[in-house]
């Protein structure tokens, strides 16, 4: 009877996500074969592809998916392990896309992400809290929250966030009993994560170094002496100066002055502002110490001991991509440069309680307004719900006290995803974060978008906003299902995102004629180029990609994560390409290099054995299209809209 009453209870609370993903991402569920939640042409159309070149390489090529010759078709072949693969949600993709095609395939892919994002944090918060309704409502917060709808409009992978839940479901359940069964169980999680998103695998060793530390170590008062109040003194003294140096560069705009003979010029606040605010953290810690705990260098040893064999397990797990990485030269695994001011910033301060801009009520001068000082929407959105702050408020100023680990969880994470350096209101305080030392750390610095961190502010904020809820529920349990059922309702109408916009996902018509050619002839879209998830040569769009999933020919250029500089530098050896680039950026070039490539074009398309030829009218220049029709012969063969198709005379 217990075990049928647990399955029922599981099996409700799995209906009940159901029902949400249907009805938040509605009317999605009409329209699961002919729309998608994102445009073709940005990171959803990527996401698509995913999903088809992974069954591509499996079913049609045989062999490991992490590696393919469909796009830079006149180089040497792709490698998938450094991209954002998702081949978690690929491999789960690959018995279905047969039977319900690509586009449906990927929609209820998502959908079912969600729903297990969701349960996922139900189990985690049941674990915390032993009460299902409010666990329930936490994985609601989670799943359907601002942050991660809006991440679903374009960044899938951010929506797949269950192993999150999971690594701190099983990390709890491990904490004093350090198992062997427990640290394979960790890396197994860590494992998955790093298959639904790097960003993740990279999160859950931050979460277990965090756990690793506070099991270690205490943080006490310190006892002042004499000695220790001088230094505290001088201490004050740079922190005044500090200030008033500040100051004064922020009244003047910076000025220049000469010491003994020698031009100083302070004009910028960043190296200010970075000693201002060690200085200030200095200060504050003043009072406090770090101590190993009593009987920590046996846990050292141990947890040592169960995170090596955490990483032995996820290792072999990740195996092939690893296998996929070792074939990549040492010198394309070295990462780009991180520019101390200019490297990609966090989420706005104010983005952590602006209200939900994916509510159908909100106007739409509040969404523009977190653009304009924002920058690119998809990343800058968090919006902790006014109903979750409003009842954590609520319990707190009644007694309620929060766990320790939860709110050090939501703030560290949450102070990451500020990034490098804080913005309020769109305003540069300069004042530097945690994210502007820790970017530089290797391990870390893979997850190289900080606003992303706020994913896990909004797991530990949900548990918390769970916690509240059973402490409401204990201390005054007369009002409780009143109290539920009111902030379920109020939680619903402010997440409720519906109607979501969709995005066509049709495919022009020629296609099918590209499809139909015999051989593995290569097309040509055009703009083309190379574009990755930091840069651009060239102009290439994820949608040409996309249209891949129908045709199935290789193409030149391409867009994925991660491309080496040694890809670029190889593909624009090839000249006729290096000009269609140039080109495709609005660029010139000179009448004899044009000549000359003119005359080479028919060798051009024999070595490339190309096959069509793409023209998007709306990005094309008349010169890009011009010179393409001279020197390779193009000739007109079908139009669909602003997509015209050519093939080659030969």
């Amino acid at each position: 009877m217990n075990w049928r009453r647990g399955t029922g209870l599981h099996l409700a609370v799995l209906a009940g996500y159901v029902a949400t993903a249907l009805v938040f991402s509605w009317p999605l569920a009409l329209h699961l074969s002919t729309d998608l939640t994102g445009p073709p042409d940005g990171d959803t159309g990527v996401y698509v592809w995913n999903q088809w070149v992974f069954q591509h390489e499996i079913l049609v090529h045989r062999r490991l998916p992490f590696f393919t010759d469909s796009i830079f078709s006149m180089t040497q072949e792709a490698n998938l392990s450094l991209h954002n693969y998702t081949a978690f949600q690929n491999l789960l993709a690959l018995p279905l896309s047969g039977w319900l095609g690509v586009v449906a395939t990927f929609n209820v892919i998502f959908l079912f992400m969600s729903v297990l994002t969701a349960y996922a944090t139900f189990l985690l918060a049941r674990h915390v809290t032993g009460r299902p309704a409010e666990s329930w409502l936490a994985g609601l917060l989670f799943a359907w929250s601002p942050l991660l709808v809006t991440r679903g409009m374009g960044h899938f992978s951010l929506v797949a966030a269950a192993p999150l839940a999971i690594f701190l479901l099983v990390l709890m359940k491990a904490d004093g009993q350090e198992r062997f069964r427990d640290a394979a169980a960790l890396g197994a999680v860590v494992a998955w994560a790093a298959t639904t998103d790097v960003y993740y695998g990279v999160y859950c060793l931050l979460i277990g170094a965090v756990f690793l530390v506070a099991r270690i170590f205490a943080i006490q008062a310190s006892p002042q002496s004499g000695r220790a109040r001088a230094a505290r003194w001088a201490v004050d003294v740079l922190l005044l100066c500090a200030a008033g140096l500040v100051g004064a560069i922020a009244i003047t705009g910076g000025f220049t002055s000469t010491i003994f003979g020698h031009a100083i010029s302070a004009r910028g606040l960043y190296t200010p502002m970075l000693a201002l605010t060690a200085l200030s953290l200095m200060r504050v810690a003043w009072h406090v110490r770090a101590s190993p705990r009593p009987g920590a260098r046996t846990d050292v040893w141990r947890l040592a001991f169960l995170t090596l064999a955490a990483g032995l397990v996820a290792t072999a797990i990740l195996s092939p991509v690893l296998y996929a990485v070792g074939k990549i030269s040492s010198s394309n695994l070295t990462p780009p440069g991180i520019n101390w001011r200019s490297s990609p910033p966090g989420v706005d301060l104010l983005a952590l309680v602006i209200p939900n801009p994916n509510h159908p009520l909100m106007p739409d001068w509040i969404t523009n307004w977190l653009m304009s000082f924002q920058g690119e929407y998809l990343e800058r959105v968090v919006s902790v719900p006014i109903v979750v702050l409003t009842v954590l408020l609520v319990a707190w100023r009644m007694g309620w006290r929060p766990s320790r680990w939860w709110t050090m969880l939501a703030v560290t994470f949450g102070a990451l995803a500020l990034g490098p350096f804080i913005h309020i209101a769109g305003m540069n305080t300069y004042i530097p974060g945690p994210w502007a030392l820790l970017r530089y750390v290797p391990m870390l610095g893979l997850a190289r978008t900080p606003s992303r961190f706020s994913v896990v502010m909004m797991l530990a904020v949900a548990v918390l906003f769970a916690a509240a809820l059973e402490w409401f529920g204990r201390s005054y349990p007369k009002y409780r299902y009143a109290m539920l059922t009111t902030v379920a309702v109020l939680l619903i109408a402010e997440l409720l995102p519906a109607p979501l916009t969709l995005h066509s996902a049709a495919v022009p018509n020629f296609y099918h004629r590209v499809a139909a050619a015999a051989g593995d002839v290569c097309v040509l879209e055009l703009p083309t180029g190379i574009r990755d998830g930091a840069s651009s040569v060239g102009n290439f769009s994820a949608r040409s990609q996309y249209f891949q999933t129908m045709h199935g020919k290789p193409l030149i250029g391409g867009y994925l994560s991660r491309v080496s500089q040694e890809r670029k530098s190889e593909v624009r050896r090839i000249d006729m390409i290096d000009a269609l680039i140039v080109l495709s950026e609005r660029g010139t070039i000179s009448a004899e290099r044009e000549a000359a490539l003119v005359a080479s074009g028919p060798m051009f398309v024999n070595d490339a054995n190309l096959g069509f030829v793409v023209v998007d009218r709306l990005r094309s220049s008349r010169a890009l299209v011009d010179f393409a029709i001279r020197a390779l012969r193009l000739q007109r063969v079908e139009v669909d809209g602003n997509f015209e198709l050519y093939e080659p005379v030969r």
